[in-house]
């Protein structure tokens, strides 16, 4: 601690990012990068940015990212915001639409990164239970509050909260802002950008990180009214008016352009998750229904920590929680054929 840090500084709990090992040789199955690279469009698009132009600012709007995203889901550009990677998206959306005095709801388990935003931005928060399934009831956020927000699918567990469901949570809380992060929704759910029209409370947002194959890149969305489009355009132009380089905007909008590819790669990972599923329920895990690119599994008889630590010795990392009640789980990203295989083999020899 510095006698330099502003005051607040002390008391924050950053988010803890999965790991990045430096070894190369590892099979990753912890942090959900998609197996399969980007789409070649997107590669050819960011390589033809590699010239002279780089000496000059790039559109501080992301106009021709945001008009490609708004050509994909049948929205106006006016309902689409572009930021550094989804998390900051979402830094701008707890900042800009959450600070209302009550408290933000949102599922006890779920994305770590919300209970640290309200601490960076001083939000108070109720977090609601999970059903004994880990799925989330529409009726327990029925409550007062100042927002709510909820990964759909969730995360760690990958379970599915259908449209009919997000659309009775908007309708039973016209007063306040409903966030739905849909970072894995394209692995087998379905969007909810198609309500936004019909309910002005509604905000989407998305990543290029996962079914799109573009970590590396840092490139996130949201879309809704554009009044609430507004609130995060000027939170951006206090912060940081130009946050997606020129290489960013051409191979996101290259990405988005590229269905084709788009749908092969999902198709896949969809494909090898059902494969996955099946080993691991055959040696003997319960795996919760994923729509997502990972899968959230526990063993009745071997603790999850010494599973992980044993996956680990031999190569293999994935993602173990210490929150007490998901302590017994494992979250498995669902990599390429090869490596799934290599996780179950040791699982196998483990188990």
């Amino acid at each position: 601690m510095s006698k330099f840090w502003s005051p607040f500084v002390k008391n924050l709990v950053p988010y803890v990012p999965g790991e990045q090992p430096k070894l190369s040789k590892l099979v990753k199955l912890n942090t959900n990068e998609n197996p399969y690279g980007p789409s070649p469009r997107a590669i050819a698009a960011m390589q033809a940015e590699l010239n002279d132009g780089l000496r000059l600012y790039p559109d501080p709007n992301g106009e021709r990212l945001k008009q490609a995203i708004a050509d994909y889901y049948g929205v106006r550009s006016s309902q689409v915001f572009v930021g550094n990677g989804s998390d900051e998206v979402l830094a701008h959306i707890f900042h800009g639409l959450f600070q209302h005095g009550r408290p933000l709801l949102f599922p006890d388990v779920t994305y770590s990164f919300y209970p640290v935003y309200c601490g960076l931005y001083a939000i108070p928060f109720e977090t609601v239970a999970l059903d004994e399934e880990f799925r989330i009831r529409v009726e327990d956020f029925v409550r007062p509050n100042g927002g709510i927000i909820f990964p759909n699918p969730n995360a760690p567990t990958g379970c599915l909260l259908p449209l009919e469901s997000i659309e009775r949570l908007l309708e039973s809380n016209p007063d306040s802002v409903v966030v739905v992060d849909e970072a894995y929704v394209d692995f087998g759910g379905e969007t909810a950008i198609g309500l936004v029209d019909r309910h002005a409370n509604l905000l989407v947002t998305q990543t290029l990180s996962k079914s799109r194959s573009l970590a590396g890149l840092r490139v996130g969305l949201a879309v809704g009214h554009p009044e609430l489009i507004e609130a995060l355009e000027r939170i951006k132009n206090s912060f940081n008016s130009y946050p997606l380089d020129r290489m960013a905007i051409a191979g996101a909008a290259a990405a988005f352009e590229d269905r084709a590819y788009f749908e092969q790669t999902c198709r896949q990972v969809i494909d090898s998750r059902e494969r996955l599923v099946g080993e691991l329920q055959r040696l003997g895990f319960e795996v919760l229904p994923s729509a997502a690119n990972f899968v959230f599994a526990r063993h009745p008889v071997h603790d999850a920590e010494r599973l992980a630590a044993g996956l680990r010795e031999q190569g293999v990392i994935v993602r173990h929680f210490k929150q007490e009640r998901i302590r017994q789980f494992l979250r498995i990203t669902v990599g390429a054929p090869e490596q799934n295989r290599a996780l179950t083999d040791v699982l196998a020899a483990l188990c």
